[in-house]
C-alpha cells in the first residue's frame, strides 16, 4: 500500500513539474499586492478553504497514528473493544476526510472558477476598448492566449498553489513532529534519503518540461496551419496558387516530430516514476529493517513500526512538492504579469466624466483644420501579443493636414481620391475610431471627445467595403447594434434591403448560419446584409467607406438601390474610387495626401479642370472636350444620374 502510495506521489510530482513553466521571474510586491486586490471579493471563502486544507492536513497525519495503536492492541492481546473503537474511530475520520475533501473540492473550484470569471471579464471588456490601431497589429491567437493559457494559470495560484503550500506545510510539521516523537533516527534516514526522490523528480521534470515546450509549438505551428488553410479564403488560395503536397509535407514533419516526443516522454516517465518507485521501496525497507530491529530489541513497538511506513509517504509528498512550489508561484506570478500587461494598456478613446448624448434630431458632421497621425505601436500594442523583440515607439506620421468641411442634415458630401489619401480615416474620426491630434470632429454641433461611446454608436452606421458578418445566423447579424429588434422589424429591412426573397427561399430563413465572415454568401448578398443591419440601427449618419468597389455591375445595382433606402432622409458620407456612384452628392471632396485640394458638385469640379476631371477623364478614358461636352448636354448619363439621385432622395447636380 505505500508502496503505491509513493508511486502516486511519483507520478503527481513529475506531473506538476512538467506542466510548470519555466520561465522565471523576480517576486514583485506591487504584483502580488494586485493579485491581493483581485482576490479580496472571494476572500471568505479563501479563509474557509485554507482551514479545510488545515483539518485535512490534520486527518491525514492521524490515521496513519491510529493503524499504529491498532496494530498495538492486536499484539498486547486487548480487548475486542478496544480494537473496535480504534477501526471506528478510524472509519469517523475517513467519513470526515471525504467530506471535507468534497467540500475542500468544491471551494477550489468555485474560486478558481470565480477567478477565471473575473480575470476572463476583466481581460475581454478591457480589449473591446482598445482602438483599431491594437486589433491591426495584435496577433489574434497570442491574445486569445492570454485569455485562456494565463488566465488558467494565475487561476492554479488559488485553487491549486495556494492550498498545496497550505495543506503541505502543516502535514510536513505534523509528521515530522510525530516521526521525531516515535523514532528520530528513522526520521533523520528519511531526511538523508530526500534528496535521492527530489533531485530526479526535479531533474526529469525539466526534462519533459521542455518536451512538452516543443511538442506544444509544433501543435501550435500546426493548429495556426491548419487555421489559415481550412478557412473559406485560405482554402481557395491554396487551391488556386498552393501546393497541397508542399502543404502535407510540411504538415507530417510536424506531426511526425510530435509522435516521436509523445514516444520520448512515455518513455522517460516510465523510467522516472519506475525509479522513484524503485527509492520508495527501499525508504520503506530500511523503516521495515530499521524499525524491526528496534522492535526484536523492544527499543520500539510494532505498531510504531507500521505508523512509520505509513507516514513516509506523508513525509515525502509535502516535502517534494514544496520543493517545487518556489517554482508553481512564480509561475503563477508570470501569469499574472500577463494579464495585467494587457489591462495595464490604457485604452485611447475613454468617455470624458461629463460626456453626454449626441443632440436628438438631424445631426450635421463637420471637420474642423483636423490633423492626425496613427499611433506609433509602442501606444497601442504589446511586444509579446505582436511576437516582435521590441516595438516601433517612432511617433506616427500626419496623414490628414488641417482637412475641413461640413455635411448639413440630409446633405450628402463624397470623398473621392487616389488610395491611401485619407479618405478612410476621415470616416474613422467621424465614427471616433480614433480621435484628432488637434482640430475637432464634431457631431450635431458637439466635439465627439465630449460625446458618449454608446450614442455615437447609436448616431452613426458605416458600411465597408468587405461587409464583414459573424458565423451566425442572418438574423443574429442583421439585429446586431438592436438585439431586441422584432422578427416584422428584420423582414422589414430585409425587404428595404432588396434580401427578402433571398432569405426566405433559404432552409432555415431567419436562422440560416451564414458561415465564418460570411461566406456562404455572394459578395452582393453580404453587403446588402450589412445594409440591412444598418437600417435596424436607423443611424442619423451614415458612412459609405467603398460598399460597392469589389461589386460585379449586376451585384453594385442591386447594392446601390438598397443603398438609396439606408440614405433616405441622412446625413452621408460617402467614399468611392467609382465616380459613377458619387456624382449626384451635394459636394464632392477631392482628397489627395491628407489634404483636400477640390470641392464642389459633380459639374463645378469637370468645369475647373482640376484633379477630380483627371480622375474622371482617367476612369471613364475621354478627354476634356468630350467631358465638357457630355457635361452641358444632359444626355442619357444625366437622366441616369438623376434617378440615382431621386433613388436616395437627394438633389441631384449633375452635368
Amino acid at each position: 500500500m505505500s508502496v503505491m502510495s509513493m508511486e502516486v506521489v511519483a507520478w503527481n510530482q513529475m506531473y506538476r513539474t512538467m506542466n510548470t513553466s519555466a520561465q522565471q521571474t523576480r517576486f514583485s510586491a506591487v504584483t502580488a499586492r494586485r493579485i491581493v486586490d483581485f482576490a479580496r471579493p472571494h476572500r471568505g471563502k479563501l479563509l474557509v478553504f485554507v482551514v479545510f486544507s488545515v483539518v485535512l492536513a490534520v486527518l491525514a497525519v492521524a490515521t496513519p497514528v491510529l493503524a499504529g495503536r491498532v496494530v498495538n492492541a492486536i499484539v498486547d492481546g486487548d480487548s475486542f473493544d478496544v480494537v473496535l473503537r480504534l477501526s471506528l474511530l478510524i472509519a469517523v475520520i475517513a467519513v470526515v476526510d471525504a467530506a471535507f475533501g468534497l467540500l475542500n473540492r468544491w471551494l477550489s473550484s468555485n474560486i478558481g472558477e470565480a477567478l477565471i470569471l473575473d480575470l476572463r471579464t476583466a481581460v475581454f471588456d478591457h480589449v473591446q476598448r482598445m482602438p483599431i490601431a491594437f486589433f491591426t497589429r495584435t496577433r489574434t491567437g497570442a491574445l486569445v492566449s492570454r485569455l485562456n493559457n494565463d488566465v488558467i494559470g494565475a487561476q492554479r495560484a488559488f485553487s491549486d498553489t495556494l492550498s498545496g503550500v497550505v495543506s503541505n506545510l502543516v502535514t510536513l510539521v505534523l509528521t515530522l513532529v510525530v516521526m521525531i516523537g516515535i523514532s528520530w533516527q528513522i526520521t533523520l534516514l528519511a531526511l538523508i534519503l530526500l534528496p535521492v526522490f527530489v533531485l530526479p523528480a526535479r531533474r526529469m521534470g525539466t526534462r519533459l518540461a521542455r518536451l512538452q515546450r516543443e511538442a506544444a509549438g509544433h501543435n501550435s505551428a500546426m493548429s495556426t496551419q491548419m487555421t489559415e488553410r481550412f478557412s473559406a479564403p485560405g482554402a481557395t488560395l491554396v487551391k488556386l496558387f498552393g501546393q497541397p503536397a508542399v502543404e502535407s509535407a510540411e504538415f507530417a514533419v510536424r506531426a511526425a516530430r510530435v509522435r516521436d516526443i509523445g514516444v520520448r516522454s512515455a518513455m522517460v516517465q516510465t523510467v522516472f516514476v519506475t525509479a522513484l518507485t524503485l527509492v520508495s521501496a527501499l525508504a520503506l525497507a530500511v523503516v521495515y529493517g530499521l524499525g524491526g530491529f528496534y522492535a526484536l530489541r523492544g527499543q520500539l513497538d510494532p505498531g510504531s513500526v507500521v505508523a512509520l511506513s505509513l507516514l513516509l509517504t506523508r513525509l515525502y509528498s509535502p516535502l517534494t512538492q514544496l520543493a517545487s512550489a518556489r517554482v508553481e508561484i512564480m509561475s503563477a506570478i508570470v501569469s499574472f504579469e500577463r494579464v495585467f500587461e494587457v489591462l495595464d494598456l490604457v485604452p485611447l478613446i475613454e468617455d470624458a466624466p461629463d460626456a453626454v448624448s449626441v443632440p436628438d434630431g438631424p445631426v450635421a458632421v463637420e471637420l474642423s483644420d483636423v490633423h492626425f497621425a496613427y499611433p506609433s505601436a509602442d501606444k497601442v500594442s504589446l511586444a509579446s501579443l505582436e511576437e516582435v523583440a521590441t516595438l516601433d515607439s517612432r511617433g506616427g506620421v500626419d496623414v490628414l493636414h488641417g482637412v475641413s468641411f461640413r455635411a448639413e442634415p440630409g446633405q450628402m458630401v463624397a470623398l473621392v481620391g487616389t488610395s491611401g489619401a485619407g479618405k478612410s480615416t476621415i470616416a474613422q474620426l467621424i465614427a471616433r475610431l480614433y480621435d484628432v491630434d488637434s482640430g475637432a470632429v464634431r457631431l450635431g454641433e458637439k466635439d465627439v471627445r465630449g460625446l458618449t461611446a454608446e450614442s455615437i454608436r447609436g448616431a452613426v452606421g458605416m458600411v465597408t467595403q468587405d461587409g464583414h458578418l459573424f458565423h451566425d445566423t442572418v438574423r443574429a447579424n442583421i439585429v446586431l447594434p438592436r438585439p431586441d429588434a422584432t422578427d416584422d422589424e428584420v423582414w422589414e429591412a430585409l425587404s428595404r434591403a432588396r434580401l427578402r426573397d433571398l432569405v426566405t427561399s433559404l432552409p432555415d430563413g431567419l436562422e440560416t448560419v451564414v458561415g465564418e465572415r460570411g461566406y456562404r454568401l455572394s459578395g452582393g448578398e453580404r453587403q446588402r446584409l450589412t445594409i440591412a443591419r444598418l437600417l435596424i440601427a436607423q443611424p442619423r449618419v451614415v458612412i459609405l467607406d467603398e460598399a460597392t468597389a469589389s461589386l460585379d455591375s449586376t451585384s453594385e445595382a442591386a447594392v446601390q438601390a438598397a443603398l438609396g433606402e439606408a440614405l433616405k432622409g441622412k446625413t452621408s458620407v460617402v467614399i468611392a474610387h467609382r465616380l459613377s456612384t458619387v456624382r449626384a452628392a451635394d459636394v464632392i471632396l477631392v482628397v489627395e495626401a491628407g489634404t483636400i485640394v477640390e470641392r464642389g458638385t459633380h459639374e463645378e469640379l469637370l468645369a475647373a479642370g482640376g484633379r477630380y476631371e483627371e480622375l474622371h477623364r482617367t476612369q471613364f478614358s475621354v478627354t476634356p472636350e468630350s467631358a465638357a461636352q457630355a457635361a452641358g448636354a444632359g444626355t442619357t448619363v444625366a437622366g441616369s444620374l438623376s434617378a440615382a439621385a431621386a433613388s436616395i432622395g437627394v438633389n441631384p447636380s449633375i452635368a
